[in-house]
């Protein structure tokens, strides 16, 4: 009860402080509302930026391995053999095969080929600029497609390489205003495929030009190949291998793949891989370390403030201290200990602190009300819970030293001090 009866004194003591002295409170605290508001907007802004641009590249997948000629990030600068990567050969059914039937590591093993710039048409509609894959029979073991009407292929139509689809939801919308996509045709190149299959709407992302799901298709891979040409001079297909949870980093993963792709193309101990393994987290890490900088920058800024604001909290506490020298010696000489006295003036100090924390924390929450378009800005309990800490850390910093000399002093001395 008496830490209790502490901590009520102390916020009571403080309180009064505040009230006693408000403008020189609220100029103290400025400080450390603008820092912590400068903080935590930034790694709010940070968090949201990174969340929608994952969300956008939500495309990639998340633990798969793609198997192709080119590697997404090079190393060398401007000494890039070209020429190398240019004359690798692309993937194709036979490796495709081999590794759906001997990897081990694998969760699902898909071939996909893709070709943008399509135009779909439906009876006297059409639609330009769509995105078309073919895919091969466990797609969907793979990659994520939602589908909210119809279903994935069959066995039996990827095999056969029927003219059957999968559209998205904007597709949908505009070649079936008035409903009825599930069944319907769709020509392609002058062929037609029948709707199988409607994907969910995933709206606008943060980035235009990326690709989205209401904007593309699938078909079977023979299906695709019948109206565009593969091999090194076409439509070069790339394999997507998933790989298990337990598989941390996709490290054994990667290793079975490139082991494989090294034996089905012969390739001797002393040549060169002339193929490359990417991995999702290749992007993921990039972005990473990208908002990491950006973060860094927040705590720069944001740091300089809170250092004044953390002086302007040190400065009250010490004309505190002086201001109740008397009833400090007063509390002394009735029995209150020096721990007493400290924890009286540095939960004051934490209180005072947290205030001006609490103040920059709901200027940040209304940010996140104003309109950003596609962005989302969520103020997240755990960005909370930061400037909160941030907060008491700065309060007992800056009224260590004050809460120190209060405990410290001599009762006699104190009672006389005017």
């Amino acid at each position: 009860m008496i830490y209790f009866r502490l901590v009520l004194e102390s916020f009571r003591f403080a309180w009064q402080a505040l009230r006693a002295n408000l403008l020189r409170t609220i100029l103290s605290l400025l400080g450390v509302t603008i820092g912590i508001f400068a903080i935590i907007s930034v790694f709010t802004i940070v968090d949201s930026l990174e969340r929608s641009i994952r969300e956008s590249m939500s495309f990639v997948g998340e633990r798969i391995i793609y198997v192709e000629k080119f590697p997404w990030i090079f190393k060398g600068g401007q000494d890039i053999p070209w020429w190398k990567y240019m004359q690798r050969p692309p993937a194709n059914s036979r490796e495709f095969k081999y590794l759906e039937g001997t990897l081990e590591n694998a969760e699902g093993v898909a071939m996909v080929s893709r070709r943008g710039g399509n135009t779909f048409k439906h009876r006297n509609n059409s639609m330009s600029g769509l995105m078309l894959q073919g895919v091969s029979k466990d797609f969907n073991k793979v990659a994520e497609v939602p589908i909210e009407e119809g279903r994935f292929f069959t066995q039996q139509e990827v095999e056969g390489a029927r003219n059957v689809i999968i559209i998205g939801a904007e597709v949908a919308e505009n070649l079936f205003p008035y409903g009825g996509a599930l069944g319907g045709d769709i020509k392609i190149k002058g062929q037609k495929f029948t709707v199988v299959g409607v994907m969910e709407k995933q709206g606008a992302g943060l980035f235009e030009g990326l690709p989205t799901n209401d904007k593309n298709a699938y078909v079977p891979f023979g299906a695709f190949g019948k109206m565009f040409a593969g091999g090194p001079r076409g439509i070069q297909p790339v394999l997507m291998i998933k790989g298990k949870a337990e598989d941390a980093g996709l490290q054994n993963l990667e290793y079975e793949v490139k082991g494989k792709m090294r034996t089905v193309r012969g390739l001797k101990p002393y040549e060169e891989d002339n193929f490359a393994v990417n991995r999702s987290e290749m992007m993921a890490d990039a972005i990473g370390e990208m908002f990491s900088i950006i973060g860094i920058a927040g705590w720069v800024i944001g740091g300089f403030s809170i250092l004044v604001g953390g002086f302007g909290i040190a400065n009250i506490m010490f004309v505190s201290v002086k201001e109740r020298t008397n009833i400090i010696g007063i509390q002394k000489s009735l029995g209150a200990k020096n721990f007493f006295i400290l924890f009286q003036f540095l939960f004051e100090s934490v209180f005072l602190s947290l205030i001006g924390g609490g103040v920059g924390i709901l200027l940040v929450s209304l940010i996140t009300l104003i309109p950003m378009g596609t962005l989302d800005i969520i103020l997240t309990p755990g960005n909370i819970l930061l400037g909160l800490g941030v907060s008491v850390v700065i309060g007992v910093l800056s009224g260590i030293i004050p809460a120190v000399i209060a405990s410290h002093l001599d009762p006699v001395i104190a009672i006389r001090s005017k």
